[in-house]
């Protein structure tokens, strides 16, 4: 029974095709928005979570100031970096971190760029991979070495691109700085900084070479690897403690430091895109009550206009409970095609805008079923009362209507 009344439906369907399509159009639109606007939350949720990994593994940063861009505070210490390393807890690396920028010279070609000063253990807390060449050494820390590992993007101003630099000696202001590494390209990061164009070299090797401050309370900032599983928040929140004792800051004066948590960044934006998402689903799935409606309408239309019809299928023996699942069917049938297309749509439109926007095309078999099992929800509950009004119609009346 339920495959004829079936039958019935596709058969009303393509005999009123342009009826049909408008009446579905707003489950389309619904459905295709509701899949489109989850599945492009997803991505851009998973470009931000990439773009934070690519700045380091549980990486936190600590500064002197309130700001990124700090003023007036007093800098770090190795005594200070020490201190972290041995009596925080969770943490797994720490580096000593100093910069300065200078214009980096290589026969003909210059470029002004952020000279890195830090210890071999950076790399591995900055997620930092070799495609040429070595990491410095510990030895070479410590003696002040006059070397570098490059990012891409210092290649391709220097030397040109697939040039190998290895061994090749650039000038920073008058030191000759031999290139012993190039990383692995990253590419740009969430602020629009270019994480390739950098050069890396021995934190001594910036103090004693360039600009000229020796002392150990020289440190710019920590660059902090949390322990994999270990909460970042009580890493923080121990970092706070430590650092307030050992700058004899009393309760009632401010931090003249700050961390920087990229777990936490991660999290509250990604927690700002779903909810983002979550808005404009919502926006969206007002799209089809609008379409439930008219598919409520159009079929209390069909039943209008079949009235004889149904009089005379109840009138040779027909049950009442057929014609409403007969109705029920049709409305349903309509509201499941429009689900199909909407999905189908939100798949073109997930793929042609995700390459717009750069972020990852992650297709989602959950989003899409609920949007289907949602729309044919839709034609049960708007399908109902013109169903149950067809079948209720007396076969007298309806083989009189006219």
């Amino acid at each position: 029974m339920i495959f004829n009344a079936l039958l019935i439906a596709l058969r009303e369907i393509r005999r009123n095709l342009t009826r049909s399509f408008l009446t579905v159009l707003g489950i389309v639109i619904g459905v295709a928005a509701v899949v489109t606007m989850v599945t492009l939350g997803r991505g851009a949720t998973e470009q931000v979570k990439q773009q934070i990994s690519k700045m380091g593994s549980n990486l936190l940063i600590l500064r002197p100031g309130q700001s990124r861009h700090f003023q007036g505070a007093s800098q770090f210490g190795l005594d200070d970096v020490k201190a972290v390393r041995e009596q925080v807890r969770g943490i797994r690396e720490v580096a000593p971190f100093v910069s300065t920028n200078v214009p980096a010279v290589y026969q003909e070609n210059e470029r002004a760029t952020d000279i890195q000063g830090t210890t071999a253990n950076y790399f591995a807390i900055a997620n930092w991979e070799l495609a040429l060449g070595r990491y410095f050494t510990d030895e070479e820390v410590a003696d002040g070495a006059p070397v570098a590992v490059i990012g891409e993007t210092i290649r391709k101003e220097l030397f040109g691109p697939g040039v190998d630099p290895i061994g090749c000696k650039i000038r920073l202001k008058s030191t000759a700085v031999v290139v012993i590494g190039l990383t692995v390209e990253k590419g740009q990061g969430g602020w629009g900084d270019d994480y390739d164009d950098n050069i890396i070299t021995p934190y001594t090797m910036v103090q004693r070479r360039l600009t000229g401050r020796k002392s150990e309370h020289y440190i710019s900032q920590m660059m902090i690897a949390g322990e994999d599983g270990y909460p970042s928040v009580n890493i923080v929140a121990d970092i706070n403690a430590l650092m307030r004792e050992r700058r004899n800051l009393t309760g009632n004066e401010e931090d003249d430091f700050n961390v920087f948590d990229s777990l936490q960044l991660a999290e509250v934006i990604s927690s700002s895109t779903k909810v983002m998402t979550s808005l404009l689903g919502a926006v969206a799935g007002v799209s089809l009550l609008v379409g439930g409606i008219g598919i409520m309408n159009i079929m209390l239309v069909s039943v209008t206009e079949r009235t004889r019809e149904i009089g005379i299928r109840l009138a040779i023996g027909a049950r009442a409970r057929e014609v409403l699942l007969q109705f029920l069917v049709e409305a349903v049938t309509l509201s499941c095609v429009g689900g199909v297309s909407g999905i189908l749509l939100a798949y073109g439109l997930c793929v042609w805008l995700a390459e717009i926007v750069g972020a990852p095309f992650m297709f989602d078999p959950k989003i899409n079923l609920v949007a289907f099992v949602f729309s044919a929800a839709i034609g049960i509950i708007f399908g109902f009362m013109p169903a149950r009004r067809a079948a209720a119609l007396d076969p007298i009346d309806a083989l009189r209507h006219e």
